[in-house]
């Protein structure tokens, strides 16, 4: 019986700041007329609660004293990075992994997504890099409670029979899903990150049992 790995995808096996971490820069400029940077963001990542990038983006408007309705920035937000499917911010993203890797992995293990994403958007990435290696995916909007809940672990882990199980993620809230799951957390905190330093310290704080700089790493820490 193989063990189990479950992923988060954004900033773990996709690159999103040409997308997402666009999509929230944008979307706040649209309505405020000032454009958050990447350290900004990040400082609320780093603070827990705002896995969803939209909760984040009507956030950071109404904390500039602007007041629109939660519905119109999701619709903003969908605009800029989903676009006509020629010209929106997710095909901007980059995946991470090296050749192979998920080849090699999936000799050993199940692979999995849980992801703040919904599903659709999941797929859309998932089918664009690595059609056929993720046969089990949770988005946002498969589960009653978003991270840092751990209802999209569970689900997972009572779909695919498994020994070991980790989850594999790069915030405070994935760290905290992993930790009330009961499964051991692998952190991802790539250097170019503004608050690398501060993101590192986060997720051992939070329990993980390594912190990596991308999951190219991932076979040495899992032997």
């Amino acid at each position: 019986m193989k063990d189990l790995l479950i992923f988060d995808m954004d900033g773990v096996l996709v690159e999103v700041t040409a997308s997402y971490r666009a999509a929230i820069q944008a979307t706040v400029q649209h309505y405020t007329g000032y454009a958050p940077g990447n350290d900004e963001i990040q400082t609320w990542k780093n603070r827990g609660g705002y896995n969803d990038d939209w909760k984040l983006s009507h956030e950071m408007i109404r904390e500039r004293g602007i007041c629109v309705t939660f519905p119109a920035v999701v619709d903003t937000f969908q605009e800029l990075f989903l676009g006509d499917g020629t010209n929106g911010l997710i095909l901007k993203e980059e995946w991470v992994a090296e050749p192979g890797l998920f080849e090699r992995l999936r000799e050993s293990y199940h692979l999995a997504v849980f992801t703040g994403r919904y599903y659709d958007e999941a797929m859309l990435t998932a089918n664009r890099f690595a059609p056929g290696l993720f046969p089990h995916v949770i988005g946002a909007d498969m589960v009653a409670q978003t991270k840092p809940h751990p209802e999209g672990i569970f689900k997972i882990r009572q779909a695919v029979e498994h020994q070991k199980c980790w989850y594999i993620g790069d915030t405070v809230d994935d760290a905290r899903a992993g930790k009330a799951a009961g499964v051991p957390f692998i952190g991802i905190a790539a250097p170019s990150n503004p608050r690398h330093a501060e993101v590192v310290e986060l997720l051992r704080a939070e329990g993980a049992v390594a912190v990596l700089d991308d999951i190219n790493s991932l076979e040495a820490v899992l032997g």
